[in-house]
């Protein structure tokens, strides 16, 4: 197990009350998508930004507490996992700064991963969070978001006992769903994806939604080939991994 980090407070205003009928039971990691940490830090606790996450995590491994695990921070906006549409009120979110893909997305530095590790396992060690509800931002919100993006490595947190993950089947030359198909096809494939937890609907026509979803899987699941088309390892590493799905 990771060191646990040095974790400095910076309180951020944006937060409120969690409802304690629904526990904590999701993790959510997101990239800051901005041009600089400081930058991203001012914003989490500007109070007219309306966002926050529990923790940030510079590049460098420093690691700020902004919110109280015990309240509902403001970090996964409109959202959907598992029948659940108020993410922000059972989950713990974890910002990781990274320009992302609109200021120069690049790969996430080893320290500041090994510092993921550390945290993330504090947070499991105090909330009974199942590995397969540790999500990425994009996993819940895949229409408006890409975080933390297909350069985040899963794997190593898996590695480290976090996360549900499995090797990706290789990708290969064949046929593949994509926009405008139809049929028996793209209807199991809409319902596998909402049986792991994704939001999607049941029309059995592969449209936008469906394209967003494929994409968002392959960023966490698939990092290859980001590519929002249904081939066969896209497929096949779905049912892999709710075969291999941990007992709840």
């Amino acid at each position: 197990m990771s060191a646990l980090p040095q974790i400095a407070s910076h309180s951020s205003p944006n937060h409120d009350a969690r409802d304690p009928a629904k526990p904590v039971d999701v993790l959510l990691l997101h990239y800051t998508g901005m041009l600089s940490g400081e930058g991203a830090l001012r914003w989490l606790c500007n109070p007219a930004s309306k966002v926050s996450s529990h923790y940030l995590v510079f590049e460098d491994g420093r690691t700020v507490q902004l919110v109280e695990e015990d309240r509902r921070a403001w970090h996964a906006g409109r959202s959907y996992w598992a029948g659940e549409t108020d993410i922000n009120a059972r989950s713990v979110g974890i910002e990781i700064v990274n320009p992302g893909h609109q200021f120069g997305y690049r790969p996430f530095p080893a320290g500041q991963i090994e510092a993921v590790i550390a945290l993330c396992h504090g947070i499991l060690s105090r909330h009974p969070i199942p590995p397969d509800r540790v999500l990425a931002h994009s996993d819940v919100a895949p229409m408006r978001k890409e975080d933390p993006g297909e350069w985040f490595p899963w794997d190593r947190l898996h590695t480290a006992g976090i996360g549900h993950y499995l090797a990706p089947s290789p990708v290969v030359d064949g046929p593949r769903l994509g926009p405008g198909d139809s049929g028996e096809a793209v209807t199991m494939l809409q319902a596998r994806f909402r049986a792991y937890g994704y939001g999607i609907g049941e029309e059995g026509t592969f449209g936008p939604e469906t394209a967003a979803v494929v994409r968002a899987f392959q960023r966490h699941f698939r990092p290859a080939l980001v590519d929002g088309f249904a081939d066969a390892s896209t497929i096949d590493t779905l049912a892999r991994l709710i075969a291999a799905r941990p007992a709840q």
